[in-house]
């Protein structure tokens, strides 16, 4: 029954993709992130859903689209830089094997993400593109919710539909995806013009924003904390009445903390004893290892570098001062972004990336100034928005290898899209002298 669900949803957007082909793109997003096909027994886990809605969505806009004042915008180069540069590095990865199965995925992030903005060229192409990612996420943060307060969970533990702790699916990744998609729930509940905000959608925010908030303690990751923590912060930016809210703050922690399992408020102590818990001290060592590594291959090993790493350390023990063991292990994945593109793409891949995420910020933080009053003022808050759903991502990422991850680079497309939309408002303005941003153009 659930099989026919599936497929009866796919077969009625997809077909309604026939008449309005940027359908065929929510459809490539609903599947990259949903993954149905993994979720069913037959038809969609044989057939390449993901293929078929990809080269939908490029026929789509090629055939049917329009083309008038297309941009493209640095980052896009940047993207395909990456992407060109990635698959040098496969050609001449240490473990070509292994490298090619990552980057049978990670291409079609970049690709995508390169080819997203041309798609969005109404706010309302914007709005729906950041409506599907989130309740696409949400279908997984809604389980793992219900079986937090269920009882279920812990680290490594919560299932999350699938049984394989993959992608979205893993405890870590999900725990700061679901962080940082609350701006954007925020900003939908505030200014989405799909669903108009009313009683029903901010009950259903407030609600999936609660979910949200306990992916942490399911998944009992310290990655989603450390976001939780900066979501905290960020929001304090846009508060106007700030001791009110931090006091509010205070308050809920107060009379959350007691309520917390145990297991969750032991693992997150390590946070403050790292050297007492193995897996963050194995972290410590991956990264050591990594600057170890470039220092001799500065353009990288390829994906799936790490398989070659060879670790020996010693924890301390849990009075801090006693001796603790010594631990060997080997194959020891990045866990941090940042360490997982060093070693992966070297120095020059590492420089591509962060110039497409702090270029990113930069555009978000340039629109949020120039946006912040008037009937333009949902342009600003949306910049807003994605700006801190960036921040918790590239904080997430300290601690969890998701630099490719497609997820992450819907929103890279989605922050682009909405520059190159403005641009080419802004130039209309100029030529024909109107005013006014139009609200669902």
């Amino acid at each position: 029954m659930r099989d026919l669900a599936f497929v009866a949803f796919l077969l009625a957007l997809i077909g309604a993709g026939f008449r309005r082909p940027f359908l065929f793109v929510l459809a490539y997003v609903y599947i990259d992130i949903v993954e149905p096909q993994r979720l069913t027994y037959w038809l969609l886990n044989a057939a390449p859903v993901s293929l078929i809605a990809a080269v939908l969505a490029v026929l789509g806009w090629a055939v049917a689209d329009d083309k008038t004042g297309l941009r493209i915008a640095p980052r896009q180069v940047l993207i395909v830089a990456l992407l060109a540069y990635c698959g040098m590095t496969t050609l001449t990865a240490d473990f070509p094997v292994e490298a090619a199965d990552k980057w049978d995925w990670a291409w079609k992030a970049l690709a995508f993400a390169g080819f997203l903005p041309f798609t969005l060229r109404t706010r309302l192409r914007i709005e729906a593109l950041l409506l599907f990612m989130t309740l696409s996420v949400a279908s997984i943060i809604i389980v793992g919710g219900i079986k937090t307060l269920a009882g279920g969970g812990g680290y490594g533990e919560l299932n999350l539909m699938v049984t394989d702790n993959t992608g979205l699916h893993e405890g870590s990744i999900i725990s700061a995806v679901a962080i940082a998609v609350v701006p954007i729930i925020l900003w939908l509940a505030r200014w989405g013009t799909i669903f108009p905000p009313d009683r029903r959608v901010r009950l259903f925010a407030a609600a999936l924003i609660f979910a949200c908030l306990l992916m942490p303690i399911g998944t009992s990751a310290r990655t989603g904390l450390l976001c939780v923590a900066l979501l905290a912060l960020l929001c304090l930016r846009a508060v106007k009445r700030r001791a009110l809210y931090v006091a509010g703050l205070a308050l809920a922690a107060a009379v959350a903390v007691p309520l917390l399992p145990q297991t969750y408020t032991q693992r997150m102590a390590t946070i403050r004893d790292h050297q007492t818990d193995e897996s963050a001290s194995t972290r410590l060592a991956v990264w050591a290892w990594t600057l170890d590594y470039v220092h001799e291959h500065p353009l990288g090993g390829g994906f799936n570098a790490f398989l070659q790493n060879r670790l020996r350390y010693e924890t301390v023990g849990k009075d801090g001062g006693a001796p603790g063991q010594v631990v060997t292990d080997r194959a020891r994945a990045y866990h941090s972004s940042y360490f997982e593109m060093l070693g992966e793409q070297g120095w020059p891949g590492l420089a591509i990336w962060l110039a497409i995420h702090l270029g990113g910020l930069l555009r978000m933080e340039v629109l949020r100034r120039r946006y912040r009053d008037g009937e333009e003022r949902w342009a600003g808050k949306l910049a807003e928005a994605l700006q801190h759903a960036h921040l918790i991502y590239l904080l997430g990422g300290a601690f969890v290898g998701i630099a490719l991850n497609p997820f992450v680079y819907m929103f890279v497309g989605a922050q682009i899209g909405l520059d190159t939309y403005l641009a080419r408002w802004r130039e209309g303005r100029t030529m024909q002298g109107f005013g006014g941003l139009p609200a669902a153009a």
